[in-house]
């Protein structure tokens, strides 16, 4: 995957992170890290929540080491733009390079994963209501 450092202004910690070029990203890559529950969550708050958001604002039930690692592939994947401001490691939705790249992609899955929501309980901490293999599932209707 080629990746590009993002010009920004000069910043106080001098660090900057690499970002894929939209032209580089990869719809494999992006359903990847869509696949997983944390990086779900962190997508579909980044969604119901317009500008940037620090990662502090996300509160994962996963140790810091994990949330930095979800964070890492979202951004090398493309989902996510990230960028220091002073300490603080901001975060945003690359929604327009998704959209142009795969038109409604993001917006299905983030409806898929609201009704999954809906339908199987809270998904937002990682989890699903899913019945223990064996046991008895409930019938539709």
């Amino acid at each position: 995957m080629q990746t590009q450092t993002t010009p920004t202004a000069p910043q106080a910690t001098g660090r900057s992170l690499e970002h894929p070029r939209r032209e580089a990203i990869r719809l494999e890559d992006v359903l990847h890290a869509l696949a997983d529950p944390m990086r779900m969550r962190v997508v579909r708050t980044l969604a119901e929540r317009p500008g940037e958001l620090s990662c502090s604002v996300f509160d994962l039930p996963v140790s810091k080491s994990t949330t930095t690692h979800h964070f890492r592939v979202l951004r090398e994947c493309g989902v996510i733009h990230q960028i220091y401001r002073g300490t603080a490691k901001m975060n945003a939705l690359r929604r327009a390079d998704l959209d142009a790249l795969f038109p409604g992609l993001l917006d299905s899955v983030l409806a898929a994963a609201a009704l999954q929501e809906g339908r199987l309980g809270s998904g937002r901490d990682g989890k699903s209501a899913r019945p223990e293999p064996g046991s008895a599932r409930p019938t539709g209707g």
